[in-house]
């Protein structure tokens, strides 16, 4: 069982969330799975200053800062095939909402990545499962816009703390056509009719402790999703 994790830099503010992306790896190879990362070879949105939470004068590759995450083994997502990989693994962060797509800015009008819409759209249409945290499911969303397809996501709830508008996301990510659905930090929402699942990971006010248990749940069912669709 071969995952690929899509990684889209490397910080919260304008990359991949990296406790997440440390968290998701880690369940892979407790889950018995072999991965691999993969990330864009494109210029940033832009750089923050994760201190200040300022932009910076600076310019960053996503595919090298990726590689942060990645110990220095990720692979360049314009060479990466569908066939290359058994399931799909998205981590958070901003990068997703920046560099993947324009969400963070435009919402759901904005513009998407060809390859990571390429990917999604192969994963999908071959019975790949997906797994999507925090932001990443906006992703998904979008990247199956005009598809037909409705999958059902979560970026979290409104019933509990959230630093983000998550009653908002979820207007624009029904404006794809997608079904977005209310989730607490530590479960998951599986679309078992497009083998997708997701979890709102660190778009909810939580601890890295209830991140790793909506992770490692979110893991477990990619991996046994992964196993039924190879049986089949």
């Amino acid at each position: 069982m071969k995952i690929g994790v899509l990684l889209s830099g490397s910080g919260v503010y304008d990359g991949a969330e990296i406790q997440e992306s440390v968290l998701i790896l880690l369940a892979l190879e407790q889950a018995g799975a072999s991965y691999f990362c993969i990330a864009p070879n494109i210029e940033q949105h832009h750089v923050i200053n994760h201190m200040t939470g300022e932009q910076m004068n600076e310019k960053r590759n996503v595919l090298i800062e990726s590689a942060r995450i990645a110990r220095g083994n990720v692979k360049d997502l314009a060479e990466i095939s569908v066939e290359d990989m058994d399931g799909l693994v998205m981590p958070g962060g901003f990068g997703v909402a920046k560099n993947f797509t324009k969400w963070a800015f435009e919402g759901a009008n904005g513009e998407i990545n060809t390859d990571v819409k390429r990917l999604v759209n192969e994963m999908v249409k071959l019975n790949k499962p997906i797994a999507a945290v925090c932001m990443s499911p906006t992703t998904v969303a979008k990247a199956l816009e005009g598809t037909g397809i409705e999958a059902t996501l979560t970026v979290g709830t409104t019933s509990e703390k959230s630093p983000y508008q998550i009653a908002d996301i979820n207007v624009e990510m029904t404006k794809t056509g997608a079904n977005p659905v209310m989730c607490t930090v530590t479960e998951l929402i599986s679309d078992d009719i497009n083998n997708i699942v997701s979890s709102p990971c660190y778009m909810m006010d939580a601890s890295i402790s209830q991140i790793n248990e909506g992770i490692q749940k979110t893991i477990a069912k990619l991996v046994e999703m992964v196993a039924l669709q190879k049986e089949s």
